[in-house]
């Protein structure tokens, strides 16, 4: 809904399968996944995900109750962005966002896309 607010197309999945399925066939620039998806976690989604040419450079954010260091380091392990915990902030969702966003960019992500997931 807090993309949707803020002016982005949105696809929204109920489990990994799904949001891998998604993922494949809108093409997003962002994705939040959650960890404790059914069918297919979030760590498994993340690793489908940036093993296809399409989803290299997309930017992954895990979103999970878990956040000792471990479940950060695995995060990063498998290839999310960024991590973060629940409840998650609005405003430091967009800006965590933008700055990963922002930083592909810099580095060759195309011009023209839009905040979505």
């Amino acid at each position: 809904m807090l993309l949707r607010l803020s002016g982005n197309e949105v696809r929204t999945s109920y489990d990994g399968v799904n949001g891998v399925e998604t993922a494949a066939s809108f093409r997003p620039d962002a994705v939040f996944l959650d960890i404790g998806m059914p069918k297919l976690n979030g760590y498994e989604a993340c690793r489908l995900i940036r093993g296809e040419s399409w989803g290299k450079e997309m930017v992954l954010v895990a979103l999970t109750g878990w956040g000792h260091e471990d479940d950060r380091h695995r995060t990063a392990e498998v290839g999310f962005d960024a991590h973060m915990v629940k409840p998650i902030n609005p405003t430091a969702s967009l800006q965590l966002l933008a700055s990963l966003l922002a930083t592909k960019r810099r580095s060759g992500f195309p011009d023209g896309y839009s905040l979505t997931g």
